[in-house]
């Protein structure tokens, strides 16, 4: 059944790291401010298709946003004044003349359905399942600030083999030096790529508003062994 027709589609990525859903709620509250008011979300890392876990639909900073309950939408939800959560009701199913879904492929089948109704306007969140006040939780530690260091992990690693992290530039010690421990490395903070020589590491506050890791002209992820999870910290340098 051809739903909305007549729908943008923005397809943002599908290079996420399968099976983590940490990265693609990193990615998307990151990234929906960019679209309209009004736009609807839907992102699906979905370790747990096809079983009882449960879908939610979200209202907040004025965007609808549509997910597995899995931690995916954690930092949507965190950082919203007011969010409206709700959990996807059977019932829904059968308004919506929705086919039994597939074991393995809810996002053809559920949530691409749903995104659709919710975009032509012919129902709202209200319509889709109860509010709730408790869903699953985001599968990485806020960052933890202790007097002049914070601490926290790489969320994700681009195409060039930079380590970005989840520590925002607000969080960042008061001093007019940093530097970042990683891999048993200090990296100094630096303002730009080209503040060092190709292959020296460096570290510094990305487009994103975060602290990365990157080496010049060649892979920090690669060079330094780092993976997704990696504990970061930086502190700061007083000499």
């Amino acid at each position: 059944m051809v739903r909305h027709p007549a729908v943008r589609i923005v397809d943002l990525t599908h290079e996420i790291l399968a099976h983590w859903p940490a990265e693609a709620g990193f990615w998307l509250a990151r990234s929906f401010r960019y679209f309209p008011t009004g736009s609807v979300h839907v992102a699906v890392v979905d370790p747990g298709v096809g079983s009882a876990r449960g879908i939610l639909i979200v209202a907040a900073h004025e965007h609808v946003f549509l997910a597995p309950d899995n931690g995916l939408l954690a930092d949507v939800i965190d950082a919203a004044s007011s969010p409206q959560v709700r959990r996807l009701a059977p019932e829904a199913f059968g308004r919506l003349k929705l086919a039994t879904p597939s074991a393995t492929f809810h996002g053809r089948d559920v949530f691409a359905p749903i995104a659709a109704e919710l975009a032509a306007g012919r129902i709202t969140p209200g319509d889709l399942g109860p509010r709730v006040e408790e869903w699953i939780p985001g599968w990485l530690d806020a960052p933890l600030v202790a007097g002049d260091q914070v601490s926290g992990q790489v969320v994700t690693i681009d195409h060039f083999g930079n380590l970005i992290t989840n520590i925002e530039s607000r969080l960042l010690p008061q001093a007019p030096h940093s530097v970042v421990l990683v891999g048993g490395q200090s990296i100094v903070l630096r303002r730009t790529y080209a503040d060092v020589r190709p292959g020296d590491y460096l570290a510094l506050v990305n487009s994103f508003g975060v602290v990365e890791i990157a080496r010049a002209e060649r892979s920090a992820a690669e060079g330094l062994g780092i993976a997704r999870g990696a504990p970061v910290t930086v502190s700061a340098r007083h000499s």
